[in-house]
């Protein structure tokens, strides 16, 4: 990943594997370490700043966060500025489980499907063929 242009997404990735593998591991020594790994390489695009799995962790606000840090980072070629970035989008993602619990856990009013799913399975079954709706549906029975 070094090698090649990352993303936003693949330096989030990366800094959430780093605290995965070591849960006390301070921000601060993340981004040093995002920091010697990265820096010198070439910055990441700018057509691509999101982090799209985060959106079943925590709402987009929190997650993010940091993605104009990361904006303004890569406009003016400073890696400080996407570390800190990509560190805020990764604390404030943390904070919103720790406050809240995992996903699934949470009441109905926390629920992002409550209230919309019978609407949802209306609107897919009106644009979406059949034959690729039993397709999926097999797929997800496996």
């Amino acid at each position: 990943m070094a090698q090649d242009q990352a993303s936003a997404a693949d330096l989030f990735r990366w800094a959430q594997a780093l605290r995965h593998e070591d849960p006390q591991l301070p921000y601060k020594q993340i981004k040093e370490r995002l920091l010697r790994e990265f820096l010198g390489k070439p910055f990441p695009p700018l057509y691509n700043l999101t982090i799209p799995e985060q959106d079943a962790r925590a709402p987009e606000e929190d997650w993010s966060a940091g993605l104009s840090l990361v904006r303004r980072g890569i406009q003016f070629e400073d890696w400080g500025e996407i570390a800190d970035g990509i560190l805020l989008s990764l604390e404030q993602t943390e904070n919103y489980e720790l406050e809240r619990g995992p996903e699934g856990t949470r009441d109905k009013w926390h629920d992002r499907s409550h209230g919309i799913a019978e609407a949802e399975v209306q609107a897919v079954g009106k644009w979406m063929p059949e034959e690729l709706m039993n397709l999926a549906e097999r797929q997800t029975k496996k």
